[in-house]
């Protein structure tokens, strides 16, 4: 499917996009690009393929909320430039 100049300047229009007349010529072979591709994916061998199921039909899978990797506190401090006990020590900000 090719685009006329007149069909361009009314997506323009229909999207709010503001160009000159000079312009439309280059938009309009830009869109010409992007409709090719559609009709690129006409051409897929789809047979077989069953189709997409959307977010709102199936249940998000979710892991069990375990602790994997805790009690290393000591190794976590040890990046730390100051300590106090078990905490980091941060300069004051706010005086």
């Amino acid at each position: 499917m090719s685009l006329d100049l007149a069909t361009t300047r009314r997506i323009a229009k229909l999207a709010r996009i503001g160009l000159a007349d000079a312009e439309l010529e280059t938009v309009r072979q830009k869109l010409d690009g992007i409709l090719g591709w559609f009709n690129q994916l006409s051409e897929v061998d789809v047979e077989g393929v069953p189709p997409m199921v959307g977010t709102e039909m199936e249940a998000l899978r979710q892991r069990d909320d375990v602790v994997t990797d805790g009690n290393c506190q000591a190794a976590v401090l040890s990046n730390a430039p100051e300590k106090s006990g078990p905490f980091y020590a941060v300069p004051k900000v706010v005086e």
